[in-house]
């Protein structure tokens, strides 16, 4: 009997004879059966950006649409040649005509290049009617922003639920961070300096709801993982790209306050926070987080070495190679250390691979 494969069922689910949810109950089954992280290539977490060069093709065709659509109608993030009246109606020609190209490249053709490519239009074309709607009330600069941060981020809301693109999730997460800073820099005036959105010991609130964001952003990308612990649908890939924006939040405010204090204490501190955070990466089996943390050991090297700095570079690069070759090892024995906590089964598995004969049987 011919084995079904997961290229079989995708043309199932493009030919209308499935849908998306009916495929990956299916698909989650066999792999549950078959133990579907010892069958993962190089047991990584999935990851696409296009999955082959016709995709990048048609992202070329859109992006050279896009240049001309704006070169002909004057439309620009930021500025409006044409009058606000005229922005108005070609961005929302634009928007519609994005979602009419993604009915057919996201939900018929299921492409993830064209899928992405066609949410950062949309993005640009929700960011330029922000802008005219605001010129259209006589909103004064401060107010732009906060217009952009609510209209742009309600309108790319409405897209994410029509058409579920994960990389939607990261932009609405950008549109949150956007809303709320604008909403604070009408009412404290005296923001100037850009590192005060990361810096707990600077003046005002900013890097405290960066840190606040961050976490939310965070609990909402877990939230997801932990609905599709196999990674087989959307959720998981719409979890990775908020851990994307969560992770740099987190993290750089953190670290960047205590490199701003600079003290031996705060130095062994962060150490200890990049640790911490190094197995949280590992425990809920999301990279972003590590390597957002990377950066920091590399600079606190060099402060602090000086002329070992290199030497300890160079062991650090050597470990992050092993773990990336052995992460799923070091994983499975890191977990099967820790006590039980809520949610832990509903984590990815960490179990001891299975070898074919005990997978057969």
């Amino acid at each position: 009997m011919t084995d079904i494969t997961r290229d079989d069922i995708r043309a199932a689910v493009g030919a209308g004879m499935m849908s998306e949810a009916q495929a990956a109950s299916l698909l989650s089954l066999a792999d549950t059966r078959r133990g579907v992280r010892s069958h993962m290539s190089g047991l990584d977490e999935p990851f696409e950006l296009f999955r082959g060069f016709n995709e990048i093709f048609i992202v070329v065709g859109m992006a050279i649409l896009y240049m001309g659509w704006a070169g002909l109608t004057g439309l620009s993030i930021l500025a409006l040649e044409q009058g606000y009246s005229r922005a108005l109606g070609f961005s929302v020609i634009g928007m519609i005509a994005s979602v009419l190209l993604a009915r057919y490249f996201t939900l018929t053709r299921r492409m993830v290049a064209p899928s992405i490519a066609l949410v950062i239009f949309f993005a640009l074309n929700a960011v330029q009617f922000s802008v005219a709607l605001a010129a259209a009330f006589d909103v004064e600069f401060g107010g732009i922003f906060i217009t952009i941060g609510l209209v742009g981020t309600a309108l790319l809301c409405g897209y994410y639920l029509w058409f579920r693109v994960p990389f939607a999730a990261a932009l609405i997460a950008i549109g949150v961070f956007v809303t709320l800073f604008s909403l604070l820099g009408n009412l404290d005036q005296n923001q100037q300096d850009i590192s005060d959105l990361f810096l707990l010991t600077a003046d005002g609130p900013f890097a405290l709801v960066t840190i606040l964001v961050g976490i939310a952003t965070f609990a909402v990308a877990m939230r997801f993982d932990m609905s599709d612990p196999h990674r087989l649908t959307r959720r998981s890939a719409t979890g990775f790209w908020l851990h994307v924006i969560a992770a740099p939040a987190i993290v750089n405010t953190v670290a960047l306050s205590l490199l701003d204090i600079d003290t031996f204490a705060t130095q062994m501190l962060l150490i200890a926070f990049i640790g911490f955070i190094a197995l949280m990466a590992i425990v809920i089996d999301r990279r972003s987080f590590l390597v957002s943390g990377v950066g920091y050991i590399v600079a606190l090297s060099i402060t602090l070495m000086e002329g070992q700095a290199f030497t300890v570079i160079l062991i650090l690069g050597m470990g992050l190679i092993t773990l990336g070759a052995k992460w799923e090892a070091i994983r499975g024995s890191i977990m099967r250390r820790l006590p039980d906590f809520k949610g832990k089964d509903r984590l990815p598995p960490w179990a001891a691979i299975e070898t074919p004969q005990e997978i057969s049987s």
